[in-house]
């Protein structure tokens, strides 16, 4: 047998702990870590203004890739957390204003998104490979 497959192998890098550790996690105070949603909001929260990001890029994030449609289950659910989330900041991956229809008006969106800067034509962020805001790196 040859030497190699004997051989340990040393990771690179540190592997990103999986969600379910993260959820499972006791904080300082001896409770147990926030849900899936009220990670999502924390990371919505640290989205800078005039910036935007992806439901996919936020469960990436995570360590859920295919979670994306979670994230956006988190983002409707928004207007219920404890301390204010940004969901007009989260698009989906063509930077579409996909969540519009859970504003009242639909045109809400856009506007607090237009407030901070950011164009928006036929419902699409303008430039958006710019204003991406990647949690993966940020974070």
């Amino acid at each position: 047998m040859p030497a190699s497959k004997n051989k340990p192998k040393t990771p690179t890098q540190k592997p990103a702990r999986p969600i379910r550790e993260k959820l499972t996690t006791v904080k300082p105070s001896g409770t147990k870590d926030d849900n899936f949603f009220e990670l999502v909001h924390a990371v919505a929260r640290q989205i800078p203004k005039g910036r935007v990001t992806s439901y996919g890029a936020i469960a990436a994030a995570l360590g859920t890739r295919r979670s994306a449609r979670m994230v956006g289950w988190a983002m409707i659910s928004a207007h219920l957390a404890e301390k204010p989330v940004p969901a007009h900041r989260v698009v989906n991956r063509n930077g579409l204003l996909t969540g519009r229809h859970h504003y009242n008006p639909p045109e809400k969106m856009q506007r607090l998104l237009e407030k901070e800067g950011i164009k928006i034509k036929d419902n699409q962020v303008v430039d958006f490979a710019r204003l991406f805001w990647d949690p993966s790196k940020e974070l």
